[in-house]
């Protein structure tokens, strides 16, 4: 239970509303900023203003899955008005204050880190990403569906990268009856994906695996798939880029040779917002029960 714990929360989307639930369904009181447009809040949640007075009341605030952006902007897309976190805010905390993410960037991390607050990124968390790999693949699939005109059966498909979206991907891919090939960066890596039934690749070699590609999948969060890459891959192929953005791919290239590109970050809240939302909210409960609530301390 949290009872007794306040916990603001500031925007978000259809994911948000899942954890916020939660949160009052445990008995915690619980506030939120940038729900205006909330059609039907749920009871025991009080809806309120962003400021600074507010935040000085909370033992958890939790922003959105993506945090803000580099000037702390926070997408809210249940309200009509900009939300903007500043260092006024910040400072507003109380001490013992633990900020929740799903990722931060460096913006967030330097203000925390000024004002000497704990910042828990849940994305971090094995279990997240794992869960979340899930609605990450299945959203990839329904894409790939959308924007081609053959079968994923049958299909060349290559996945780059093998950490928890990757992994899931290929295995759904193969599920489906696709021939999967998957690019990595470590040898542990290619033994796993030899024996999970996959065509392994080192990415340093990446130019030799793609010219034959009907879908490619990708995962790195650095430029993997340049302009030279790009030149061996057939037009027809369809490239998914997972990673966050800008991605991984040279989507001025891609788009110049007739090559569809298309960046999807953040599938789980927008395939999936209430698996994802619930995925979320049982990290942060835990997260807070293993002692992230540093109250009093």
């Amino acid at each position: 239970m949290l009872t007794g714990v306040r916990i603001v929360f500031l925007g978000g989307d259809a994911r948000q509303i899942e954890v916020i639930r939660k949160c009052v369904e445990l008995d915690a009181t619980v506030s939120a900023a940038g729900f205006d447009q909330w059609e039907r809040p749920c009871e025991g949640v009080s809806l309120e203003i962003m400021s600074a007075e507010l935040l000085s009341n909370a033992d958890i605030l939790v922003l959105p899955t993506v945090g803000c952006d580099n000037e702390g902007h926070i997408k809210a897309l249940f309200s009509s008005q900009q939300l903007q976190l500043l260092e006024e805010h910040v400072a507003a905390l109380p001490h013992h204050c633990t900020v929740f993410t799903g990722i931060a960037n460096e913006y967030l991390r330097q203000l925390c880190m000024k004002h000497t607050l704990k910042l828990t990124e849940l994305l971090d968390r094995d279990d997240v990403a794992i869960y979340n790999s899930i609605p990450t693949a299945e959203g990839a699939l329904v894409i790939a569906i959308q924007n081609t005109s053959f079968t994923i059966h049958g299909s060349k498909s290559i996945v780059l990268g093998m950490g928890r979206t990757g992994f899931t991907m290929a295995k759904s891919l193969k599920g489906l009856g696709a021939s999967v090939k998957v690019g990595v960066r470590k040898q542990e890596h290619f033994a796993r994906a030899e024996q999970m039934g996959w065509q392994p690749f080192m990415t340093d070699n990446i130019l030799h695996h793609v010219s034959d590609a009907d879908l490619i999948f990708n995962t790195v969060p650095s430029l993997i798939i340049t302009a030279e890459v790009l030149s061996r891959i057939p037009r027809h192929a369809v490239i998914i880029d997972l990673a966050s953005a800008p991605g991984g791919c040279d989507f001025r290239y891609a788009e110049r040779r007739g090559i569809k590109a298309i960046l999807a970050p953040g599938l789980p809240g927008i395939v999936a917002p209430q698996s994802a939302g619930i995925i979320m909210a049982n990290a942060l409960v835990q997260s807070i029960s293993d002692g992230n609530l540093n109250k009093g301390g």
